[in-house]
């Protein structure tokens, strides 16, 4: 399935979420922090009134609870607006 965000949305794959243990005992998944790092997967073109600054392949960083998760192809992603993001990691 392809997926093209509209006006001033992404798509963003979010980082995996980081393995951790405490005294040999594995955190499970529903414990885990929501990673605050992902990759843009696509972009939209833009507002009148706000140029996209976010292309495919950006390292981005965004708010704790942005966007909104969809699943595509057993593939979990967030979609969100582009004021929604943080930062650009170089």
């Amino acid at each position: 399935m392809n997926i093209k965000p509209l006006a001033d949305r992404v798509l963003v794959l979010p980082a995996a979420a980081e393995e951790k243990t405490i005294g040999g005992i594995i955190i499970p998944d529903t414990a885990k922090e929501k990673p605050l790092k992902g990759e843009v997967i696509a972009a939209g073109e833009g507002t009148k009134d706000e140029k996209m600054e976010l292309k495919k392949g950006d390292t981005v960083l965004y708010g704790k609870y942005a966007g909104t998760e969809i699943e595509l192809d057993g593939t979990k992603y967030l979609i969100m607006r582009q004021s929604d993001v943080l930062a650009i990691l170089g």
